[in-house]
């Protein structure tokens, strides 16, 4: 299985893989379930290779590590999980 860093990389300049509408599922622990976003709200911090960041609908910024991204789809199919 192609690992997450790879895959967001691949969505992000794979012209071709990364046409369609993509979003990410996080393990929220707060809410304790998995938040979907999708990749255009996606913020990658630049020198960190371990985590995204998300902007919410409140305007705070939350750093998601790489780890607690559970889903990815790609119009509307998931095309990669990792168990819970």
């Amino acid at each position: 299985m192609i690992t997450i860093d790879n895959l967001l990389n691949r969505i992000q300049w794979d012209r071709e893989f990364g046409r369609g509408d993509f979003k990410l599922g996080y393990y929220d622990r707060i809410l304790e379930e998995i938040v979907r976003v999708s990749f255009s709200e996606i913020i990658f911090p630049a020198g960190r290779r371990d985590a995204i960041q998300v902007l919410t609908l409140d305007g705070v910024i939350h750093s998601i590590p790489l780890h607690r991204i559970k889903e990815v789809y790609r119009d509307n199919e998931m095309i990669w999980h990792r168990e819970h």
